[in-house]
Parts: C-alpha cells; sequence; structure tokens
C-alpha cells in the first residue's frame, strides 16, 4: 500500500509534507509490530530499549545515561526502570563514585530474557521484509540525512 491509500488522502501540500506525514504514520505502524514482538515477554518498547541499552554498555549506568541513549527521549525513564526492578530484570545501587547517584544494571533474569528475544530477531527484520538489505541500507542513510539536516 502507500500512504495516500492507507490514509485516505490523495493531496498533500507538498512532497515534503507527504514525506513527514509517511515517516510519522511508518513509525506508529513500526512501533505496534514492536509491541507485538515484545508483548510476549511482558515488556514494553522502552523497557526492551532500557535492557539492551543496560546490556550493551556492560557498566551499570545512571538513570541521565540511559535516558540519553534511549529511543524514545520523552520516556520516564525513572518510572520504566522501577518497573523493570519490580521485575527483577534490573538492579538499582547506590553508585561508589557519587552516593548521591544509583547505579542501574541488568540482572541475569533480565539478560536471559534478551537471550531468549535474541533467538526471535528474526522476526524483527522480517518487519521490513519489504526491502531488501541494500534497500534497508539507502532507508537508514536517507534518516540520517533527514536528522543531520538541522
Amino acid at each position: 500500500m502507500s500512504i495516500d491509500k492507507d490514509i485516505h488522502q490523495t493531496k498533500f501540500r507538498n512532497g515534503y509534507n507527504k514525506a513527514m506525514v509517511n515517516i510519522l504514520f511508518t513509525n506508529n505502524w513500526l512501533l505496534e509490530k514492536i509491541k507485538t514482538f515484545v508483548k510476549t515477554e511482558d515488556i514494553t518498547p522502552q523497557q526492551y530499549n532500557i535492557l539492551r541499552i543496560l546490556r550493551g554498555a556492560g557498566t551499570p549506568l545512571s538513570t541521565l545515561q540511559i535516558r540519553a541513549r534511549m529511543l524514545d527521549k520523552m520516556s520516564d525513564t525513572s518510572r520504566i526502570v522501577d518497573r523493570l526492578i519490580a521485575k527483577g530484570l534490573v538492579r538499582k545501587e547506590i553508585s561508589t563514585k557519587d552516593k548521591r547517584l544509583v547505579d542501574i544494571s541488568i540482572s541475569d533474569q533480565g539478560n536471559e530474557l534478551l537471550i531468549k528475544l535474541d533467538t526471535r530477531e528474526g522476526e524483527l527484520d522480517k518487519i521490513l521484509h519489504n526491502l531488501n538489505e541494500e534497500d534497508a541500507e539507502l532507508l537508514s542513510q536517507l534518516l540520517d540525512k533527514l536528522r543531520n539536516h538541522q
């Protein structure tokens, strides 16, 4: 389908407007697919993002460091971390460097959950099945170019 048919709109102010609408629509479509993927493990896309950030960091991070790396900058990082703590997926400890801060690290249970999801990453790749690898790389380059315009 095309954005015209998906949202039942044939006229756009110009190509820029159509592209912007298409990016926003596609973002929401993609987010719904990711929600379905992580829902099987009773986590949200934001929680999944934090778990991957913590695993990738390899060392504990503050909530400010986590927020800076998140895909969704509008997320309430502290609240999401608290929910991950309640699920046993992350740990919170007083920072050894600065007693006023807390360090967040992924727990063994959090690592196990990510390993389980890692075995299903092909499902995420299939979301973009209409693109070949070259198309996906070009799309990524165009999106980078868009953000670097400002």
